[in-house]
């Protein structure tokens, strides 16, 4: 996934809760108010004083005229913060049969009717072929040596959606769980069940039930975000 317009450099002032965020442009010395695409908790990547980087747009339609985009990382590493990115990039990834364990598929599907009242964010299918049902989750957390973790609050809907992946395979179909993890300092993958024990339990219950536990790595530069090499899974039970 390639980035609409190159993006500039800043310096984080503040982030609210609501989608906005203060930041001092870098080249101008200019303070602005820019589109933060991230609801979430946000641990450890929102400090004052970060350097980020944006992406500018001229749409005379948009009030913000930037959104942010990336956090730089100790080690010349970096983070996307855009919760919408996992999605598109797995799609693309989907498409071109390029993610280990999943394979090329006569049709990539997205956001189709399953479950509860939701939508699966891929259906995968073939000729003579069970459904596969993906979820993507995206993941930025990192508080312990090379560990990325899941979630960094409290996801009922989480849950839910671990639910229902379980009761796709009781049906006969694939179901996996992908986590996307949206920063390139982490090498393995478990859960924060110290941040939501609920949903800890939740994924112990899928993985029991035959739900496959996926997680990658991503790729980053300020052209854009691509999906990298899988990271082992941490096989201990999740759940404090």
């Amino acid at each position: 996934m390639r980035f609409q317009s190159p993006l500039i450099p800043a310096r984080l002032i503040r982030r609210y809760k609501r989608f906005l965020a203060d930041v001092v442009l870098e080249e101008t010395g200019a303070e602005v108010v820019a589109h933060c695409p991230n609801p979430g908790a946000m641990l450890g990547l929102d400090t004052p004083g970060a350097r980020i980087w944006l992406e500018p747009n001229d749409d005379p339609k948009k009030k913000l005229k930037f959104g942010w985009r990336l956090v730089e990382l100790d080690g010349g590493h970096m983070a996307g913060i855009d919760t919408g990115v996992p999605n598109r990039v797995v799609g693309e990834a989907l498409r071109a049969g390029e993610v280990p364990g999943l394979g090329a598929h006569d049709t990539v599907r997205a956001e189709v009717r399953y479950g509860r009242n939701s939508r699966v964010d891929f259906l995968l299918g073939g000729a003579g072929q069970p459904g596969t049902y993906v979820e993507v989750k995206n993941v930025h957390l990192r508080r312990d040596g090379d560990w990325a973790e899941f979630p960094d609050c409290v996801t009922a809907r989480g849950a839910k959606h671990l639910a229902e992946l379980s009761e796709m395979v009781a049906a006969g179909h694939r179901a996996v769980m992908l986590y996307l993890v949206q920063r390139t300092d982490c090498a393995r993958f478990r859960l924060a069940g110290d941040l939501d024990p609920g949903y800890a339990r939740a994924f112990d219950a899928a993985r029991a039930a035959g739900v496959e536990m996926l997680a990658f790595g991503t790729r980053i530069d300020r052209a854009g975000v691509r999906i990298g090499p899988a990271l082992p899974v941490d096989p201990a039970p999740q759940a404090v």
